[in-house]
């Protein structure tokens, strides 16, 4: 559903949180604030399934809000 939907502007970063890529638009359906590292689903059918429609007019999803990154080296 769209009603009140938030659009917030997301900038993909790196595992080091540097800049890859162009930003985009996405809906917001965790609540993030600005700032946040979020998880975003960029495709337009999985889009549909977060908000619960059928055709979505989105293709960016924000649907989670990252807490922290680990990363180990092999």
């Amino acid at each position: 559903d769209y009603n009140s939907a938030k659009l917030m502007v997301v900038q993909p970063v790196t595992p080091n949180g540097q800049n890859d890529g162009s930003s985009a638009v996405a809906v917001d359906s965790v609540g993030a604030g600005p700032g946040e590292t979020v998880l975003v689903i960029r495709q337009g059918v999985a889009a549909g399934l977060v908000l619960n429609v059928e055709l979505p007019a989105v293709r960016s999803v924000i649907v989670g809000v990252v807490d922290n990154i680990h990363m180990t080296s092999e």
